[in-house]
């Protein structure tokens, strides 16, 4: 699905799009969790570990911890 732009209502409110809510068996309504990393939103739907757990499997994908903030260092000299 292609990076979209949506309105927040002023009640704070916000469509997900159908394509999305297919996609992810939220037709029906279903929770969903919303991580702020500062700079960005991430939003993902609720069930087993969560956030947690996907964050966790990006970070093993990435070889771990160390290997991942040694690259994020080198390519970010703030962060070293």
């Amino acid at each position: 699905m292609p990076v979209r732009h949506f309105r927040v209502s002023e009640r704070g409110q916000m469509s997900l799009p159908a394509e999305a809510r297919r996609r992810w068996d939220l037709t029906g309504g279903g929770a969903v969790e919303i991580a702020d990393l500062g700079s960005a939103l991430v939003v993902v739907p609720a069930g087993g570990d969560g956030i947690r757990s996907l964050l966790r499997a990006s970070i093993d994908e990435a070889g771990g911890y160390r290997s991942l903030a040694a690259r994020v260092a080198t390519d970010e000299p703030d962060l070293r």
